[in-house]
């Protein structure tokens, strides 16, 4: 079964990073200078942001549907990146963090639901495919509960 896993598109925040800091709380959103190695994942390149990076941390809705499990949350979000698509593969941000994916049917119900290690998470996306009421996944990073990325059949 193939599948791809796809970042945010940059658009939808490219707007944010040319705001004041008081311009982005007024947007329940903050830039933050990344002090830390692999502490701030890019939704948008699914790859970490380097120590020295300022990055923004805004609230994103990431699962729409009108049903109990419509969600949204913190990001992090790189400026002046690239949208990342891997193909068959696990994105670097996810491949060292432990997983929790999360299968959801066309109506947006969660129907699927384990968790895995990043670099092993191609099995499980797999196997939650081969369930063909699954019509996307979505993978949060675990610890924190976060929204990582979008998973889509090929």
């Amino acid at each position: 079964m193939s599948f791809r896993i796809v970042g945010l598109a940059e658009e939808a925040f490219a707007h944010l990073h040319a705001l004041s800091d008081a311009e982005l709380a007024a947007h329940g959103a903050e830039r933050v200078a990344i002090k830390t190695p692999a502490s701030a994942p890019c939704r948008i390149s699914l790859d970490d942001a380097r120590v020295g990076e300022e990055v923004l941390l805004v609230n994103y809705l990431h699962q729409s549907a009108q049903t109990p499990y419509r969600q949204q949350g913190p990001i992090f979000v790189r400026g002046s990146v690239e949208r990342a698509v891997f193909e068959n593969a696990i994105p670097p941000a996810l491949a060292h963090r432990t997983l929790s994916l999360r299968g959801f049917n066309a109506a947006g119900g969660m129907i699927e639901a384990d968790l895995v290690e990043g670099a092993e998470a191609g099995a499980l996306i797999e196997r939650f495919f081969d369930n063909s009421d699954v019509s996307y996944i979505h993978a949060h990073y675990a610890r924190r509960g976060c929204y990582a990325a979008l998973i889509e059949r090929v």
